[in-house]
Order: structure tokens, then sequence, then C-alpha cells
């Protein structure tokens, strides 16, 4: 079945053109849209009447955290973290490690509800579950797919809970990889060993695949690999080979040197920018400088919304980034860029939103972007569109029972935070 969408104001999300038409939305996993002045349907085809509407492609997140949906109103950790590590260790960690199948496919379908709520039809992400790793990918990966949102996913190896469970993650990863799109992932080099960085190099290339890690999240990150390896953090990856595929994501990469900058810029790998993560943690601000335009952004798992993790990279940037109107939208769209060089499935043109915007002032496309900024917001979502499907119709999720989900998430975030 098709969808029609009519008497809208299509908006090209490249050239930013204001187009009136009628859009006929090809079903399917990177199905097509016609634009067309045809009202013509066929029975089958579902005609949604978009007067004084505008439609556009949806949005997608190039770095979330499905693992931290459930950690909203927890309670304080057992000892109130003076440092960035102390985070990771007394919150993230020890979320982490209390994840069973349950929580995590709870986790799954709750971000994935948000992500569609939000209007983002395809997310990035970053999994960890130390105690429960064989199978968590494919139990997100089905949860996505019920909501009907689209996902590249890693498992976050990492040697912090012992070699046993670094290998149980390469292993996941392996067999992942072998049904299903997705990267390799590695927590950050200070808690990655060699060999372990090694082996998740050696599976990204026969896998043809790339890395996903943190990178310089934290100035500590760097003081480890000097301290460890001799060596800045970024030169330890390309020395490994991790800078050599195309499909590798590094995140944050905060603590640059220029010779680290200068790595990044002549390889192929993509960059990906969480700005509120960074501003939540007090770990300092992204600068682009010297960096290639290979940026895309993220969210970090502490939300679903790009519309105000573009705002944000804006507007904390003022200061301390080189970003105007065009670089916040540029990098805001940048992640379908990643997704399509790579030919990743799921992010094709019939991923769209239609948004009921009554602003009181003119848009257009001479002054899009400055709407972009201080006027368009989730709110403003009437309907979603993924893979040619309607997902959110007039605000509500049509996949799944978003009730029934939210009310098992709240079992499963006690039992969560019971055990943490």
């Amino acid at each position: 079945m098709s969808i029609f969408l009519t008497n809208g104001t299509y908006i090209d999300s490249e050239t930013l053109e204001f187009t009136k038409t009628n859009i006929l939305v090809e079903e399917g996993i990177d199905g097509k849209i016609i634009l067309t002045q045809d009202t013509q349907t066929v029975a089958e085809d579902k005609v949604i009447d978009c007067s004084g509407r505008y439609i556009t492609r949806s949005f997608a997140n190039g770095h979330h955290h499905v693992y931290s949906a459930l950690a909203r109103g927890m309670g304080a950790p057992k000892k109130n973290p003076e440092n960035f590590e102390e985070i990771l260790q007394y919150v993230w960690w020890t979320l982490d490690k209390a994840l069973d199948p349950a929580m995590i496919r709870s986790s799954a379908l709750v971000t994935a509800m948000a992500c569609a709520k939000n209007g983002v039809t395809f997310a990035i992400d970053h999994h960890a579950s130390p105690n429960s790793v064989k199978g968590s990918l494919e139990i997100i990966a089905q949860a996505f797919d019920e909501v009907g949102v689209g996902h590249l996913l890693c498992y976050e190896i990492s040697d912090r809970d012992g070699l046993d469970i670094a290998q149980k993650g390469l292993e996941e990863t392996a067999d992942y990889l072998s049904k299903r799109q997705g990267l390799v992932g590695l927590h950050a080099s200070f808690t990655v060993g060699d060999e372990s960085l090694k082996q998740a190099v050696a599976l990204a290339r026969e896998t043809n695949s790339g890395i996903h890690i943190h990178v310089a999240e934290d100035l500590s990150d760097e003081a480890h690999c000097l301290e460890t390896y001799h060596s800045r953090v970024v030169d330890r990856l390309a020395k490994a080979g991790v800078l050599n595929f195309p499909k590798t994501i590094l995140g944050h990469c905060l603590h640059l040197d220029n010779y680290e900058r200068k790595l990044l810029e002549n390889s192929p790998v993509w960059v990906v920018q969480n700005m509120e993560s960074n501003l939540n943690n007090s770990v300092g601000l992204f600068n682009s400088m010297g960096l290639s335009e290979r940026i895309m952004l993220g969210t970090d798992g502490m939300h679903s919304d790009m519309l105000r993790s573009a705002k944000a990279a804006f507007f904390a940037g003022h200061t301390f980034d080189s970003i105007d109107y065009v670089e916040s939208y540029r990098r805001f769209r940048n992640v379908h860029n990643y997704l399509n060089s790579n030919n990743f499935k799921g992010d094709g043109d019939n991923n769209l939103v239609v948004l009921d915007y009554d602003t009181p002032t003119p848009f257009n496309s001479s002054n899009f972007l400055g709407h972009f900024l201080f006027g368009l917001e989730s709110k403003h979502l009437q309907h979603v569109i993924a893979r040619g499907k309607i997902i959110v119709e007039n605000g509500k999720l049509t996949t799944v029972d978003e009730d029934r989900i939210l009310k098992e998430a709240r079992v499963q975030a006690e039992r969560l935070w019971l055990k943490m």
C-alpha cells in the first residue's frame, strides 16, 4: 500500500526549495517518493490531507544509547561523582551491569517510540549490558522493528569487566553482523586493551563494517593513552587501523591536539557531536577546528529529539566552535550522508515528517534556517512516515501499544533501580 499526501508543501531537505504538491510515498526499505500534481488515487492508497502542512525528510540520530532509557528519575548513586570517570563508574557502569533481557527490551521499545514521536526514523545505537551480552543486539533490533524505526547497532566491547566479557562482546558482534547491518562497537581507548582492539579491527575488516567508539570525551582518556601506550588516542586508533574504514564513527572528539585533528581530516571516518551530553558531564565543548565536514549530530542517550540537539550545538557553539545557521543544519542532516555513502539500508526518501507549523511570520526557502533554529520543534510533528508506512499519525503511534509498553517499562525501571 502506498501513502498519498495531498495539498502539502514539500521542503527539499537538501536544497530547501518549497513546492506545493501532492506526494505518492512508496512502501519498502528504500522506497521512493513521487511529487505530482495528479490527484488520482487507487483504492488501496492511504490518503492524508496535508493542507496547510509542511512535508520534509524525517530525522536520524548519529549516536544513541538505548541502555540509558530507564535511568530517568532514578535515585542518586552510592557516591556523588566528582569527575567523569566516577560518573561512569557509579552511574552508567553500575546501570549497564544490572540490565537483563527484559530490561533491554523495554529500554529499546521506549527509545524507539521516543525516536518515532520526535520524527527520528533511524538511530545509530551503541549498547552495553556486560552481564547480558548474548542476544542483546537482536532484542534491540526486534524492538526497533516493531515500532518501525531503522537502526544501525553495535555492542560496546570493553575490557573493563574482564577479558571474558570482552570476548562475549566480540562474539555477540560477529553473530549479529552475520544476520544484520551493524558496526563493531568499542567503549573507549582507556577501557580497551591492545588485543581487544586488534580483534575488533579484524572483525570490522572481515565483515566490511567499521568501528563505533567514544574518543577523547574527557581528558582522562588522553592521559591514560599517553601513560599506557605512549601515544594520544587518535594516533593509537590510527595505528590499529580504526581510521581506515569509512563506516567508522568516533564519538565526542573533544580533547584532540592538532596532530590528531589532521589524522581525522585525512581519513574517511566520521565524527559525531553530542553537545548536551558534554554539557551535562562537564567534560568540555566540541570544536570542529581542523576537522573535515564529516561531522554529524547525536544525543548520547540524553533524549531522542534531534531538533533539540541541533539547537544545542548551535547555541553552545557560539563561543567555542565555528558554527552558523548553515553549518548547524548541515550537521543535523549529515547522518543521512553517512548512511547513504556507506550503503546502509532503511534511510531512504520514503522517510518523512508532516509538520503542523502555523508560524506567525513568513516561512520560505530563504528564511528556512531561521525557522529551523528558532521556530520548529518536535511539538509541530503531526505525522511520521518510515519506510513508506505511517508510524505516527496525529501524534499517536500506530505500530505499538504505547500505554502498555510504558506500563511495562515502569516495572522494569523499578527492577533495574533495585538491582543497582
